[in-house]
């Protein structure tokens, strides 16, 4: 698995050069730094906490990016409305001279410290001559301990806590002389009183109960590595602890890649000579034949190839390589994703970047030899095609990052919003993905009860501010996928050992598009690792896969926490969920692309006393002639 090192740019204050294993260094997933270690994140590293800088200073020695360019992206820069490069974030690898490559900058924050002994704040305690752990300046007993709490703005900006402040906040009394910050000496002290904390300056002996929960105007930088301080606000700052999940939200979105550009064949003439943009530009720029021929002997020597290839890449390229004059539509992501998988594809190959195998003919095969009025035979008739994705790559892109709440603006991985690039990730994987029957769904989804019990969904959801991405709309239809998703991610680390935590849903799901949509995607993705991650995809083979999910609907009709699940009217964030607990949907929030809400299980298995049916008795009727 790929790292990079975060550097907490500790040069000044004497924490050595040297490998990850110093203090200096902090090895990192790639993946996390897109998400609760990227940009603007507070990262624990070795001995300290720190902050992740903005992507302008994820730069090499002459100041370029330090990550590559992923290429052939085009179409989900399109789909998720992305004008900028996508680029991975910068690899560190730690070798016998020491970290080598580019590392993602930090600072050490807060910088505020305290002695758990005598309570004394230190501020950046830190000098030439120390490392970590920090011995007390006063008792020299006590080793110090950053402090637990931040100053967060709902507007993105994040500093240390006015302590000063907020032990001189009441004023002081006539008898006590005037007291100024003095930071390069501790002179305030934090002691713990039964639940609470008191603050008192050993100056002035002003002092005050630590109250975190009282609004807060906001004062300091918009960073903490940034010199720039913010205008007023009217809105209060809030002071949060530093494992507090909303001191940093980031925000990712992620898409497929798909034909043509899953067909590209990386390393070959054409890649290499579209991939240069010098050397292309050094063959257009050949007008007359001496001087074609010249650039093509060149390009010979350096790709080590025949004339005639170089001229086969040149055509190629004038034709539209790699997209060949498709028409990419702004925002249709999971349409054209879903087109993909469900429309066979010729010649292909079994290297290439998206590859789909389609058993939708066997599984039909095995559904009508099963006897008719057996659940396996209307789970069989439920589900209308069945694909294994033998190999899939999938990007995912760090837009922004947000604290406080979700009500707040983005704030871009740059700060400033005038970079070039976004930081993203290749990721590589398989899958299983299957729809459901058209006629049946339209069926089901048309009752009065139905519409009815997603209706308090779709209210709750418009106001709960919350915006998902992929888009969602509320309906019976996506909230019966989004059940059963979850649970054959539940099903699939019961019975086949897969850890949900690795396991990710897609929910195409639109029944007013040119072609209605009604699939599901489950899969596991990880940067740097192409190939099998376990067999998920053989688990399309029909009779492995009807055994997942005619499960999936026994264990859909009882919950442990039953009858208190299923009678639920709303529970969760912003009350999204109704017969959802841990004990029958709720996975791990990583796997989820909506939050672990818009949940219900009785969207699976019905609710006959108030005339919801099940979605398998629609089709016992379609075979009756019913439905």
């Amino acid at each position: 698995m790929a790292n990079t090192a975060v550097n907490a740019e500790c040069r000044k204050y004497g924490v050595a050069q040297g490998t990850m294993t110093d203090q200096r260094y902090t090895p990192v997933r790639l993946s996390h730094l897109l998400r609760h270690c990227s940009a603007g994140a507070i990262v624990r590293g070795p001995a300290y906490l720190m902050v992740v800088r903005d992507i302008r200073e994820w730069t090499d020695r002459s100041g370029q990016p330090g990550g590559r360019v992923i290429r052939y992206v085009e179409q989900i820069k399109s789909a998720l409305e992305i004008d900028r490069e996508l680029r991975e974030p910068p690899i560190a690898n730690e070798s016998k001279k020491g970290v080598e490559g580019v590392c993602v900058p930090a600072d050490i924050f807060p910088s505020w410290m305290r002695c758990l002994k005598c309570g004394y704040l230190h501020y950046k305690p830190w000098d030439d001559e120390k490392n970590f752990p920090i011995t007390c300046q006063v008792c020299h007993k006590g080793s110090l301990e950053q402090m637990s709490w931040v100053l967060a703005h709902q507007d993105g900006h994040l500093a240390e806590v006015p302590w000063h402040y907020l032990t001189h906040q009441h004023g002081r009394l006539p008898e006590q002389k005037q007291c100024s910050s003095t930071w390069g000496a501790p002179y305030l002290i934090m002691k713990q009183e039964g639940a609470r904390y008191k603050l008192r300056c050993s100056i002035c002996n002003a002092s005050a109960t630590f109250e975190p929960r009282a609004p807060l105007a906001y004062t300091g930088n918009a960073q903490p590595w940034l010199r720039e301080r913010t205008e007023p606000s009217e809105t209060p700052a809030k002071i949060l602890e530093l494992n507090d999940t909303r001191v940093h939200f980031a925000t990712t979105q992620n898409a497929l890649v798909i034909p043509p550009e899953s067909r590209v064949r990386v390393g070959t003439v054409v890649d290499r000579l579209y991939s240069s943009s010098e050397k292309l530009k050094r063959m257009h720029s050949a007008k007359t034949g001496l001087q074609k021929k010249q650039a093509i002997k060149q390009l010979c020597n350096e790709f080590q190839c025949s004339p005639e290839a170089i001229d086969f890449a040149v055509e190629e390229i004038n034709r539209g390589y790699p997209l060949y004059g498709k028409q990419i539509t702004p925002g249709l992501l999971l349409e054209s994703e879903y087109k993909a998988l469900t429309e066979p594809m010729p010649d292909l190959l079994d290297d290439e970047d998206f590859v789909p195998n389609h058993f939708t003919g066997s599984w039909h095969d095995l559904v009508a030899g099963l006897p008719v009025s057996t659940k396996p035979a209307k789970v069989g008739r439920l589900v209308d095609t069945v694909v294994s994705v033998a190999r899939l790559k999938e990007i995912m892109v760090m837009k922004g990052f947000q604290r406080v709440n979700r009500e707040g603006p983005l704030v871009p991985p740059d700060i400033d919003g005038g970079g070039d690039w976004f930081p993203a990730l290749e990721l590589f994987g398989e899958g299983v993905f299957f729809t459901l029957n058209e006629s049946v769904l339209r069926g089901w989804e048309r009752q009065d009860e139905a519409i009815k019990r997603a209706t308090p969904f779709l209210r709750r959801y418009e106001g709960s501010g919350m915006n998902f991405d992929p888009s969602v709309a509320v309906s019976p239809r996506f909230l019966l996928l989004h059940a059963l998703a979850h649970m054959l991610i539940k099903e699939l680390e019961s019975q086949a050992g897969y850890p949900a935590a690795s396991l990710k849903e897609r929910i195409y799901c639109d029944p007013g598009s040119e072609t209605p949509m009604a699939g599901i995607l489950i899969y596991v993705a990880v940067p740097d690792i192409v190939g099998s991650l376990g067999g998920l995809a053989e688990l399309a083979e029909p009779k492995r896969l009807m055994g997942l999910l005619t499960r999936i609907f026994d264990h859909a009709e009882w919950c442990s926490m039953d009858p208190v699940c299923s009678e639920h009217e709303g529970q969760g964030p912003g009350l999204l969920n109704k017969a959802a607990c841990h004990g029958c949907l709720l996975i791990p929030e990583t796997c989820c692309a909506y939050g672990n809400v818009l949940l219900d299980r009785l969207f699976i298995k019905g609710d006959r006393p108030n005339g919801l049916r099940p979605i398998l008795d629609f089709v016992a009727g379609e075979a009756d002639g019913q439905a």
